[in-house]
């Protein structure tokens, strides 16, 4: 299935300019789809595909440093990121929509939905961290396989060495994990992964007071400490859980994937 290519600048707060390119296809009520940690959101051209047959448009932004977004890329936080996706909604005049953050992506779609309640309307979480712990956990948050989720986009390890990191990672068993062998952008890692360490987490951590937010988890996650958000939000919070996927799940379970995220969409659009 095509898509059409666009991109909108503006100017950050320094008053340099910013460039954030994103596809845009199918038509009818909006998803917005926001990629994991250094990637693009080409990773979910399949999910993207079976959202459109299903009726939907899915507009997915490039973050910073990847394809055809640029921009200052030093000591960013998450409220940058959130205002580069926010830049692309005013300008498509979409009012209102479902944003989709899988893993990383999470955290600036919670940091919009905080920031520009007016653009957002609910949040799926796929395969995302929530950023705090249930209490009494001596855990720190997004600390779980650090190693080999920073190791798995580093040139300069094996083909071998990152394989391994993927398949511990981000993979259920059985998977293949050298699908995502390429497709990393070690600048918008090093970049996103400021972000999240210097964002305070009660800034996005609920999304806002109001959206709905689905939880999919993903059975085989290894990264994700599971069943935090709703003991957090209560019953603003759906949780759900696909089945054979680890942390990537989108090139595991496509389909799964976006018949949970139809679902979530069709209850808040109505």
């Amino acid at each position: 299935m095509t898509y059409s290519t666009r991109s909108v600048t503006y100017q950050s707060k320094n008053n340099q300019p910013i460039t954030i390119e994103y596809s845009d296809q199918g038509t009818g009520r909006i998803i917005v789809m926001l990629p994991s940690l250094a990637r693009s959101g080409r990773d979910y051209d399949a999910v993207a595909e079976l959202l459109v047959k299903d009726g939907f448009r899915v507009i997915r932004p490039e973050p910073r440093g990847i394809l055809g977004s640029s921009g200052p890329m030093k000591d960013l936080d998450l409220h940058d990121f959130a205002a580069d996706v926010a830049a692309v909604l005013d300008q498509e005049k979409t009012g209102p929509i479902v944003v989709v953050g899988h893993a990383w992506g999470s955290q600036p779609a919670r940091m919009l939905a905080a920031d520009r309640p007016d653009l957002v309307c609910g949040v799926v979480m796929a395969a995302a961290s929530a950023g705090k712990l249930p209490p009494g956990s001596t855990e720190k948050p997004y600390s779980r396989l650090r190693a080999e989720i920073d190791g798995a986009g580093n040139p300069e390890l094996s083909k071998e060495v990152r394989l391994e990191n993927l398949r511990k990672a981000f993979f259920a068993p059985g998977s293949d994990p050298s699908v995502w062998l390429d497709g990393w952008y070690q600048e918008a890692h090093h970049a996103q992964s400021h972000a999240r360490m210097f964002t305070n987490i009660d800034e996005y951590f609920s999304a806002g007071e109001v959206v709905p937010i689905l939880d999919l988890q993903a059975e085989f996650d290894a990264v994700v400490v599971p069943n935090v958000m709703k003991p957090y939000l209560g019953d603003r919070v759906t949780v759900q859980v696909i089945k054979n996927a680890g942390h990537s799940m989108a090139p595991e379970q496509p389909l799964a994937m976006s018949k949970a995220i139809v679902a979530f969409a069709n209850k808040i659009y109505g």
